[in-house]
């Protein structure tokens, strides 16, 4: 038990800012057995990011608690995975070879592609989660409830499909330079049993409400192995950066799945 808890608490630290224990370092070893509960850490950030968005819904529009929302979720991670997304925006966009678009996605400085995508992924995100939100307090009765499954669903679904590209890929780096580099190594069935508990779980429950939105777990996963197909032509493997590009686009899928369950299907 105390094992688990220090490798949980070193995916916790790894993944976010919240403060842990000051014995809690990134050992490799503890890191890689942490993507076990890397979707667990979605059930935490969509759990503050919901907090947050109820908080300022007393006394603010919709559309305004859902941006409030976004920021507390952006600053419980540290921007861990927009960044990754913003800098698979630049390399892939300005990349032509492997050798390229590496050596883009390693550059700290923001790009064209990279600012462009993430203005349009956070209007996107705002755009889906406020009608979505919309919808449930019209249209049901456990609202609150629905719209927090909605939260840590869409967090932990869309980590895991992000965690998954490492079970059934390579590393593309060939050295120690990315920030994700110890989480590459190897895996066992524990991380990948673990990975997808907690990834679907939320979502489960969510279906327990709409027993259709547990379709949406179908196009986020087409979409990842899109993704994996594109970072395996382009880079051989995938890195951090793709990671957290895929845990973004695939959050968004999901809204946007969510929404057209909820009204077409």
């Amino acid at each position: 038990m105390k094992k688990e808890l220090h490798i949980f608490f070193t995916c916790l630290m790894f993944y976010t800012r919240i403060p842990c224990p000051k014995n809690i370092n990134h050992d490799p070893d503890y890191l890689n057995k942490a993507t076990r509960y890397f979707p667990f850490i979605g059930w935490i950030v969509g759990s503050i990011s919901f907090l947050a968005f109820y908080l300022f819904s007393l006394f603010l529009s919709i559309e305004t608690a859902v941006i409030f929302a976004l920021i507390v979720s952006v600053l419980t991670t540290g921007a861990f995975h927009e960044d990754g997304f913003a800098d698979v925006c630049d390399g892939f966009g300005g990349g032509w070879t492997k050798e390229k678009i590496l050596l883009i996605m390693k550059d700290s400085a923001i790009g064209a592609y990279g600012a462009i995508g993430l203005v349009l992924l956070f209007l996107l995100k705002f755009k889906l989660l406020s009608e979505s939100v919309l919808l449930f307090k019209v249209d049901n009765s456990k609202a609150l409830i629905s719209i927090y499954l909605l939260f840590i669903s869409a967090h932990a679904l869309s980590r895991l499909a992000a965690i998954s590209i490492i079970f059934t890929h390579e590393y593309s780096r060939d050295d120690a330079s990315s920030k994700s580099k110890p989480i590459a190594k190897n895996h066992t069935w524990k991380e990948i049993s673990g990975s997808f508990f907690f990834g679907l779980l939320p979502l489960f429950f969510f279906s327990c409400f709409q027993y259709k939105f547990v379709l949406a777990v179908l196009p986020v996963f087409i979409m990842r192995y899109f993704l994996a197909r594109y970072f395996q032509k382009w880079i051989d493997g995938y890195t951090g950066d793709c990671l957290g590009a895929t845990q973004q686009v695939c959050e968004v899928v999901y809204y946007l799945s969510i929404l057209f369950i909820w009204k077409f299907i």
